[in-house]
């Protein structure tokens, strides 16, 4: 993948941006504090909410939302301000993802050998925006060269709704033709040549950073 040219950037609409969110975990604690009860792990058991105790109890019931689940909804909606819950998938359905990204698009167009062959148009997030929610059994992955970048695609119907691009390992590159319509506000394309795939990437001065958190 590599560089973009001024004026390379070709912007379109798609659908109207929608709000959602991921998840987290706890650590486990390490056991008994001196002549006292078992010490509570970092972040967990109860707290003290203060003078919004009574909006918490509120929240709660109103949504019916477990105390983890409300606080999950919180988290990933202050964590993920900005962004929406995208879903998509493959065409028979048997793969499944959700990833979190901007409701506007930046679509990167690259002319390599291969992305030229499938018209693999994809925007890149990190790993941890990126959730398969079924089909990992269905997947099957193609790799070339320097066998970095990881093409995985459904088994039954062909479609690469996903995969892990060479530029950016640490992420996914998602095609934005294989979201659910709704999520998508704008799209921007960027042409890469990556034909002369090492000098654009060292060149881009943003690509690297799209899969870091």
């Amino acid at each position: 993948m590599g560089r973009a040219t001024a004026g390379s950037a070709r912007r379109s609409r798609r659908g109207s941006a929608a709000a959602g969110s991921p998840a987290g975990g706890s650590r486990r604690g390490r056991g008994k504090a001196a002549g006292g009860p078992p010490a509570q792990p970092p972040g967990s058991g109860a707290f003290d909410l203060g003078a919004q105790s009574g909006r918490w109890a509120a929240f709660q019931e109103r949504h019916r939302l477990s105390c983890e689940e409300a606080a999950r909804l919180l988290l990933d909606a202050y964590e993920y301000r900005g962004l929406v819950k995208h879903t998509g998938g493959c065409h028979c359905g048997a793969v499944r993802f959700e990833v979190w990204a901007s409701a506007d698009l930046h679509v990167f167009n690259c002319n390599c050998s291969i992305c030229t062959k499938k018209q693999n148009r994809h925007f890149i997030v990190p790993a941890s925006r990126f959730k398969l929610l079924k089909g990992a059994d269905n997947l099957t992955t193609y790799t070339f060269n320097t066998r970095c970048a990881q093409h995985t695609f459904c088994k039954t119907c062909g479609v690469q709704s996903f995969y892990t691009p060479r530029s950016n390992p640490d992420g996914y590159g998602i095609a934005p033709h294989c979201l659910d319509d709704g999520t998508v506000q704008t799209i921007v394309t960027e042409d890469i040549n990556g034909k002369e795939w090492e000098k654009a990437v060292k060149e881009h001065k943003t690509i690297r950073d799209m899969s870091k958190p």
